[in-house]
């Protein structure tokens, strides 16, 4: 790939076409996302040619990759693959030698800040997939006769679902090299099935040290054939599988570090599984569903927003060609199609129940205007249903952004009931400031980290958003896929990407009735909070990533946005008074929630220590049923609040890279609230 940024290779889903290597193929990887520049003195041979946390927006779907051509012996990956947020392979199947001591991979990454995959199906290779990167979601992977099926470099955390590996020698290998230089963080293993397998999982997990290193969490995983389930140091049998035939079902394992929610106690071992939400279920899994590719459908069932006169020049008004045509779709059961573009719209625009809507390329819908510039008075830029209004909606491969000072813009503010069909949002993408267009670039809104604010004014023409994303109170049945709401750190366009400083007041704000699925999302760089679950129930969130904006505390969290009680808004002005560089939004807030399970989550203060007092808190009496397996954080020097009391310290869950919690539960019963919680709201 020579594009950085939004580039798409996407086949036939009803005939995937094959790109097939030669037997004297001998570039790197098939297809390379990010390839190699010439080794220097520090990287004698060679590094990427793009900064693998700065590879944003980017996709492959429907392929075959053959490279059974290549001879064995010979080094081949068929897909090289470092990037970040808003990626996605998708639906693709990959051919390998599956001679002994081959020397295929299907997919490498070894660098990043995130990502999702789902829907592979590997054959052969001694790696199906060598991943290293800080934190990433696969799903569905079907993977056949390999060595080692996933073989770990490095990580801060990784969430692994539905996996099925099939005679293969290793399930997933986490030993990296040793336990002295281990460089796997963590790794979350649930809803799998391991046949014909020897080792299940490989792992080099020091049991006599107090690092939270190679911390892993295994739960409703199947073994059928599956000598030892768990090998560790030395072939020691951690937990034993099946022995030479049969079956077993693992409830529930891990070893690191664990608080229930006392602790930290070390642990190597069984534990209870969470105990899960019937409603979140398929079968004995937590429901998922893929991105629709419609096709089964027509190309006389889609229909064209440029064929209904709207321009996507970005200067053009686009609101009224667009609202009518999305109604106009809904009405008649066809699919809206946004092509490639930049649509400003200067009034909400509604998504009605029944909704199907797929972007080309991500289009951008943009606000502009003084319709959302009342901090006081927000309204969504994209508002799919109306309070009270059932139905089921499809979205994907679109990003919701905004232009110029918006204060009072909600990028996506999402009203609807699905009561049967989850409704879904996949690759819809929230970007404020930090792109051509945006009108908050560096020219416009540079960091400042040596003017102290206050008493230095903000730049109020970079308040960019009031809150990237809000479920409101009434909703059930909402499945979010690789979603990434995302306050520009740095400015895209920019040569060196420069920082920059972009407000926007809220990431997610989850006050939905019950039954949401978060699979591989990330929410960045937001005042007051990244995440926040408040008043919701049954939520499931693997993996969950964020990151506390760059800017802060420089001003603090208490700025520039007024915190709202009927948003539940955490209050900072008394929580902040008289706090010396430590007050910054919270990475996860859960207050008054019960059954939420969190499987993987990486919190972080951009790259620096002890930055950050506290990075997750859980509050409220009502709070109850809320585990966390494989918590990572940076930066904070607690990792877990409750009731505005540290519980878990960075200090004692010391990893590679990270701060790690293996296992963290709090009981099913509701809590009595302590005399001196401190205020939520004004």
């Amino acid at each position: 790939m020579s594009k950085i940024m939004e580039p798409e290779i996407i086949g036939n889903p009803n005939n995937l076409p094959i790109i097939k290597a030669t037997s004297n193929f001998s570039a790197t990887a098939v297809i390379d996302g990010n390839p190699y520049l010439p080794g220097n003195a520090e990287h004698p041979g060679g590094f990427p040619g793009w900064k693998a946390s700065n590879v944003f927006y980017r996709q492959i779907r429907n392929l075959q990759i053959d490279v059974t051509n290549v001879p064995a012996n010979s080094s081949v990956q068929c897909i090289h693959w470092p990037t970040s947020q808003a990626t996605s392979l998708q639906n693709i199947v990959f051919h390998m030698s599956q001679a002994s001591g081959n020397q295929h991979q299907g997919v490498f990454v070894e660098d990043g800040s995130g990502g999702f995959m789902s829907d592979l199906t590997f054959n052969g290779g001694q790696n199906a997939a060598f991943f290293g990167n800080q934190q990433f979601t696969v799903r569905n992977f079907t993977i056949n006769n390999a060595n080692n099926a996933i073989n770990m470099a490095w990580d801060w955390g990784w969430t692994f679902k539905s996996m099925t590996i099939n005679n293969c020698s290793v399930g997933l290998n986490i030993t990296n090299i040793s336990p002295s230089e281990q460089t796997v963080g963590s790794a979350t293993f649930i809803d799998s099935n391991i046949n014909d397998t020897p080792i299940g999982v490989l792992t080099s997990h020091a049991l006599d040290t107090t690092f939270t290193n190679s911390s892993l969490v295994l739960e409703n995983v199947k073994l059928s054939n599956v000598r030892t389930a768990v090998q560790g140091v030395g072939n020691t049998t951690l937990l034993v599988g099946t022995g030479t035939s049969g079956t077993k079902s693992i409830e529930g394992w891990a070893q690191g570090h664990s608080y229930t929610p006392d602790g930290p106690s070390s642990i190597s071992g069984s534990i209870p599984a969470f105990s899960r939400p019937q409603a979140l279920l398929d079968g004995d899994k937590y429901y998922e569903r893929s991105k629709p590719q419609y096709a089964d459908q027509s190309a006389e069932q889609f229909t064209s927003v440029r064929s209904a006169g709207a321009k996507g020049d970005g200067v053009t008004d686009d609101y009224q060609a667009l609202q009518d045509h999305i109604i106009r779709a809904a009405d008649t059961g066809r699919i809206v199609f946004i092509d490639a573009g930049v649509y400003k719209i200067t009034k909400t625009l509604y998504i009605p129940k029944e909704s199907k809507i797929v972007g080309e390329a991500y289009p951008v819908i943009m606000s502009s205007g003084s319709f959302f510039a009342n901090m006081d008075s927000p309204q969504p830029v994209v508002q799919v249903g109306q309070r009270g209004e059932e139905g089921c909606v499809e979205w994907s491969d679109t990003i919701v952004a905004t232009q110029g000072a918006q204060p009072g813009a909600i990028a996506i503010q999402w009203n609807l009931v699905s009561s049967e069909k989850p409704s879904g949002m996949w690759d819809v993408h929230v970007r404020i400031g930090g792109f051509a267009g945006s009108q908050m670039q560096l020219a416009d809104c540079p960091a400042t980290p040596d003017v102290a604010t206050p008493t230095g004014p903000i730049n109020k023409s970079c308040v960019g958003a009031h809150t990237s994303m809000h479920v409101t109170t009434g909703v059930r049945g909402l499945y979010l896929e690789n979603v990434w709401l995302w306050t520009a750190d740095h400015d895209l366009d920019d040569a060196t990407f420069t920082n920059i400083t972009v407000y926007a007041g809220r990431g997610l704000n989850m006050q939905a009735e019950r039954n949401v699925w978060l699979v591989g999302t990330s929410v960045e760089h937001h005042s007051l909070y990244q995440y926040q679950l408040a008043n919701t129930r049954a939520v499931f969130m693997g993996q969950v990533q964020s990151e506390t904006a760059y800017y802060q505390p420089n001003p603090d969290a208490s700025l520039p946005f007024t915190p709202s009680a009927e948003l539940l808004d955490p209050q900072f002005s008394s929580s902040c008074n008289n706090v010396t560089g430590q007050c910054s939004g919270w990475g996860l807030r859960i207050l008054d929630s019960q059954d939420i399970g969190v499987y993987g989550a990486a919190c972080s203060f951009p790259y620096q220590e002890d930055c950050q007092k506290g990075i997750l808190s859980i509050e409220g009496s009502q709070t109850q049923n809320i585990g966390i397996y494989n918590l990572n954080t940076v930066g904070a020097s607690s990792m877990i609040d409750m009731d505005g009391s540290s519980v878990a310290n960075a200090s004692d869950n010391v990893n590679v890279f990270t701060d790690t919690i293996a296992v963290f539960k709090l009981q099913p019963e509701p809590r009595a609230a302590p005399s001196n919680t401190p205020s939520i709201s004004a």
